[in-house]
């Protein structure tokens, strides 16, 4: 089982952009947030979802695996790293290859944005700082007891398919048992979670 880790709960966001706004006051990102608040039916739909790193584990991180500078690292507990500035080159060939569509490329600076699960708290037990501010638990971090103590009856999922490609990540997204085929981000049906078909 999952140890300590972020929860996406997509159905109580309610977009009021906080946790974008505390993203930003973290030292290392010098003003930037590196969570992305994503509008899936814009201009249909109020529907707001939480976009941050997944930190992807099985494949190892596809950023890292097909970044030509070496700049994307992954710590030995798995967390996935921001671009190394001194190294990142700016190529986008990460922002390409991230199936959920999480790095971002300041153009500019000619580096890649993304999470690291404010890896600068995490490493010392203290949740990331949009978990701390999001009103609504759309944003959990703990471990996958302590949550569904919190909300019974939700299951959790760390495995995605995306064609013929299966992710597993090291941050979870939480899909209510009544409803499981939630819609994953990009509007792709989950037909498996956690490696068990759920299409009926």
């Amino acid at each position: 089982m999952m140890g300590r880790t972020m929860f996406i709960d997509p159905g109580r966001c309610i977009g009021c952009q906080a946790c974008v706004s505390a993203c930003r006051e973290c030292d290392s990102h010098r003003g930037k947030s590196m969570i992305h608040l994503d509008y899936p039916d814009e201009g249909h739909s109020v529907a707001s979802l939480p976009t941050v790193c997944m930190h992807c584990e099985d494949p190892v991180a596809p950023c890292a695996e097909v970044c030509p500078a070496d700049a994307i690292l992954v710590t030995a507990d798995g967390v996935v790293q921001e671009a190394d500035t001194t190294r990142c080159i700016g190529c986008a060939n990460c922002v390409n290859a991230c199936p959920f569509g999480v790095p971002k490329i300041d153009l500019q600076a000619k580096l890649q944005l993304k999470c690291n699960l404010c890896y600068d708290r995490t490493a010392y037990g203290l949740a990331p700082m949009c978990a701390t501010v999001c009103p609504t638990g759309a944003l959990y971090y703990g471990t996958v007891e302590e949550l569904q103590a919190e909300r019974p009856g939700v299951q959790v999922a760390d495995t995605f398919v995306f064609g013929e490609s299966e992710v597993r990540t090291g941050v979870a997204m939480v899909v209510p048992a009544e409803r499981v085929r939630w819609p994953v981000p990009g509007g792709l049906p989950v037909v498996e979670i956690n490696g068990k078909d759920v299409r009926r």
